[in-house]
């Protein structure tokens, strides 16, 4: 009992701060997951703790964040488990699937092949003791490659760009990108634990397709039979909980095969039978909570896992590699897509700049990667920077292709 009220004093602090850099970010035309994401940096040691180390010691002592630990896990199972039910491409849109594609995997080779590129040079640096370099290398490609698809979403509707071709073709080819992009870090971490033996990697990808199996097979159908039986106003409680009772189980089967529960709870968001009752209820039930709530846990537990020493002058030339490789791999890649796709030049740099888009899913594919032992926090503290400055450029980027409504960006 004694930890309680530390513990509720660490919540009011973190919810505090990211709600009030939400606000003032939403303010000036940003969306607010980048003032929360600024929040978890500005709380850990290169801001906090550079002015008052003393105080955040005390505030977020090593050895007390167990609890924020377990309440940040909660809420990325949450919300993966919304964006795996959101992510499918509305009926509006299944015509530019096709360009879509496209423009997901030009988006994804280039910025991919320009991680690899650099791979060699940071891998001396910056990889763990032990790491091999191509489970190092292949996942910095997958970090260059990721789309923030719920956070393209929020800027194409705040900005009322969802009915636009630009708008409507970032958005497509961000859902492929999201879906591409989880594979193959499933991939790339069952590698990582496999140890270079072929024979536990073929375990460990087999025991994910059997998960997987279950959740389109036996979740799916069963879900939907519920769903079927419910009232016209959606989901209640007792079928809510049995939803996320299969979350967690999901997660906990991806966690077991040693690879990250956010796995298995995309997976069973994904494998949700397209139900508009059910999404809505996600969404004003459970996204809240997780958004609003868990999430600014996780972002400050990612802020306290970065390292000023990532800032020296070796690591400045790092960080401008990352974002040359970063902002050109998806300016050129999405964008050649987007020309291929029939769009004008200013058009196809405005998708290209929307895929550049990184955001949370970027911080969570980070969070895997640390954890799996890929990186150390100096690399990610580097990553997370280029995280930060390249959502925060979409923006910008969009004013400069002359595609600015006069829609406001909203602080909640």
């Amino acid at each position: 009992m004694a930890a309680t009220p530390h513990l509720l004093l660490q919540l009011a602090v973190i919810l505090g701060t990211a709600r009030l850099l939400a606000l003032l970010l939403g303010r000036l035309g940003q969306p607010p997951v980048i003032g929360e994401m600024l929040a978890g940096l500005l709380l850990g040691p290169l801001a906090f703790g550079a002015l008052a180390p003393h105080w955040q010691a005390a505030l977020f002592p090593r050895e007390g964040v167990a609890a924020l630990e377990g309440i940040g896990q909660v809420g990325l199972v949450l919300f993966m488990l919304v964006v795996g039910a959101e992510l499918r491409a509305p009926d509006a849109l299944r015509d530019r699937l096709v360009a879509g594609g496209r423009v997901a995997l030009l988006g994804m080779l280039l910025p991919g092949a320009f991680g690899l590129a650099i791979a060699p040079g940071l891998h001396a640096r910056f990889a763990p003791p032990g790491t091999a370099f191509v489970p190092f290398a292949l996942f910095l490609a997958v970090a260059l490659a990721i789309t923030a698809f719920p956070v393209l979403a929020r800027i194409l509707k705040e900005r009322a760009m969802t009915q636009g071709a630009p708008g409507q073709l970032a958005l497509a080819a961000a859902a492929i990108t999201d879906v591409l992009a989880w594979l193959l870090l499933a991939v790339v971490i069952a590698a990582a634990g496999a140890g270079g033996g072929w024979h536990p990697l073929a375990v460990t990808l087999a025991g994910l397709a059997a998960v997987a199996a279950c959740a389109f097979g036996v979740l799916r159908p069963l879900c939907a039979w519920m769903l079927a039986r419910v009232a016209e106003g959606g989901p209640g409680n007792t079928v809510l909980g049995l939803l996320l009772a299969m979350t967690a189980a999901t997660a906990a089967a991806t966690a077991a095969l040693g690879l990250h529960p956010v796995f298995g709870a995309f997976l069973f968001g994904a494998c949700l039978p397209r139900d508009e009752r059910l999404r809505r209820v996600l969404v004003d039930r459970i996204e809240p909570v997780a958004v609003l709530v868990l999430m600014p846990v996780f972002f400050t537990l990612a802020g306290l896992g970065t390292s000023a020493a990532a800032f020296n002058a070796a690591g400045v030339s790092a960080l401008l590699l990352i974002l040359a490789a970063a902002f050109a791999g998806k300016l050129l890649g999405a964008g050649a897509g987007a020309r291929m796709a029939g769009l004008g030049w200013r058009d196809s740099l405005a998708v290209g700049a929307l895929m550049n888009t990184r955001g949370l899913m970027e911080l969570i594919v980070l969070e895997v990667g640390i954890e799996a032992g890929l990186i150390d926090a100096e690399l990610f503290t580097l990553l997370l920077a280029m995280t930060l400055l390249t959502t925060l450029s979409t923006a910008p980027l969009l004013d400069l292709c002359r595609l600015r409504l006069p829609a406001r960006v909203r602080a909640t």
